[in-house]
């Protein structure tokens, strides 16, 4: 198989499995969706979804959590993995939106990247699920997957992102991210021995 072969069978078994693909994390806005992002560093989407109810109860505008102390955002998030350095990253992130840009989700890579807390990958997730802007947001299952399928030489991040927009269309981009994710998890997992990962064995069959 080509490599172009092998970015379309990937498209189109993907595009069977998950017609529809639901936003993992749950949000009410651009601003709940980065905050739930920046949580989910190092830890999975379930355990912030746990969390983030109670969080957003207290906190769901930039406004109420820059008043909060950086105690009280990690007495919300403690059972989330590094979550003093989280709680000092929301306080700040939110600080700086409400005096930089009046409290709004500001929509460029620059000025995301620019808050506490928020990379490449955050920012990415926010312009496409938040704002709708075609992104590529990468994350292990994607480096993973996309590594092992031979779509890029998988040497960081950063060139799986850029190879991941050379192969596919920008207006699959969106949903395609989340397909790659959604299939990671529940065919190859990272720990798995990879049995239900027949996209792979479609692939490389001999």
């Amino acid at each position: 198989m080509t490599k172009k072969q092998r970015a379309e069978l990937v498209q189109l078994e993907l595009e069977k499995l998950y017609p529809e693909v639901p936003i993992p994390l749950e949000h009410t806005d651009a601003y709940t969706l980065m905050v739930a992002v920046a949580l989910s560093a190092q830890t999975t989407d379930k355990k912030v979804n746990q969390v983030t109810p109670q969080l957003f109860a207290v906190a769901d505008t930039p406004e109420k959590m820059a008043k909060l102390e950086v105690s009280e955002i990690k007495e919300l998030i403690k059972e989330i993995g590094l979550s003093n350095t989280k709680a000092k990253n929301l306080k700040k992130m939110a600080e700086v939106l409400v005096e930089k840009h009046n409290g709004i989700v500001p929509q460029t890579y620059g000025e995301l990247e620019e808050l506490a807390g928020v990379g490449h990958k955050t920012a990415s997730v926010v312009m496409s699920q938040g704002f709708g802007f075609p992104a590529f947001p990468v994350d292990t299952h994607i480096h993973r997957l996309m590594t092992q399928w031979k779509l890029t030489s998988g040497k960081n991040v950063v060139e799986t992102e850029r190879d991941a927009k050379n192969i596919w269309k920008e207006e699959v981009w969106n949903k395609l991210h989340l397909q790659i994710i959604f299939y990671g998890r529940e065919y190859s997992p990272a720990r798995g021995k990879g049995d239900k990962d027949f996209i792979t064995k479609m692939m490389f069959e001999k």
